[in-house]
């Protein structure tokens, strides 16, 4: 299993990057994944989806540790289950504790347990972003308003999870990509001629292609090329983690 990552600032922000991104092991064979995306309407965005993936990495951790002490491993949608409501519990404790306004703690989140061995994968997206497995597409569009987490603190949990309809169980997977909608924002930087691309095709070359897919850095250096054959660069902030097996 080959992970590839990237978390990048846009050039419509100066200040931070409001994405934020997670990956941990969670047992054998096992991954968590996942991307956020700071509300750039709330206060400091960028906190909010920091917090997020540091809860994400703290739990993933943890139940790494409990499935090598009990010899034991549970289901994939078991441990999505589990680790958001770690982070639903979570969460509303931090905000309580450091007396957080709601819009201190808004982010989308588009989270996946990936299986390498059963090439399986539970995913679940809060609000917004774009999910590509074995060259398929499933974008969530909100229309700009996202229905983040933090709304429903004073829900009991289990009844917001059994609500939620953003989700894929999905088999046979040999790739398997999470972004940000920052992917839809890459606009020109420059007056210079270029050679042009369709935005789809910018897309795929991202998430579908193999270039370079031998080196670590491969999400990097095919943003540099992005932006050095056709002259573009994303306008938001763009975050991706790609999972090939």
């Amino acid at each position: 299993m080959q992970i590839y990552q990237l978390s990048k600032i846009g050039t419509f922000h100066v200040n931070h990057n409001e994405d934020a991104i997670a990956s941990q092991e969670i047992g054998n064979n096992k991954m968590l994944i996942a991307v956020m995306d700071g509300c750039s309407m709330g206060k400091e965005s960028h906190f909010a989806s920091t917090l997020i993936a540091k809860i994400l990495r703290k739990t993933a951790r943890e139940i790494s540790f409990k499935a090598f002490i009990e010899k034991q491993e549970e289901s994939l949608e078991y441990y999505l289950k589990e680790i958001l409501r770690s982070l639903f519990t979570e969460l509303k404790f931090i905000q309580n504790r450091l007396l957080l306004e709601q819009d201190e703690i808004l982010s989308t989140l588009i989270i996946a347990v990936f299986d390498a061995k059963e090439k399986a994968a539970e995913l679940m997206t809060i609000g917004d972003g774009l999910v590509c497995w074995n060259g398929n597409y499933i974008e969530y569009e909100q229309d700009d308003k996202p229905d983040y987490l933090a709304y429903h603190f004073t829900e009991d949990f289990e009844y917001w999870y059994l609500t939620q309809t953003q989700r894929l169980s999905l088999m046979d997977v040999s790739d398997l990509s999470i972004s940000t909608d920052g992917i839809y924002s890459f606009q020109p930087f420059d007056l210079k001629k270029y050679e042009s691309i369709e935005a789809n095709a910018l897309i795929d070359f991202l998430l579908i292609d193999r270039k370079w897919e031998t080196q670590e850095n491969m999400l990097t250096r095919k943003l540099i090329e992005i932006e050095q054959r056709f002259g573009l660069k994303s306008g938001d902030d763009l975050s991706i983690l790609r999972v090939m097996v």
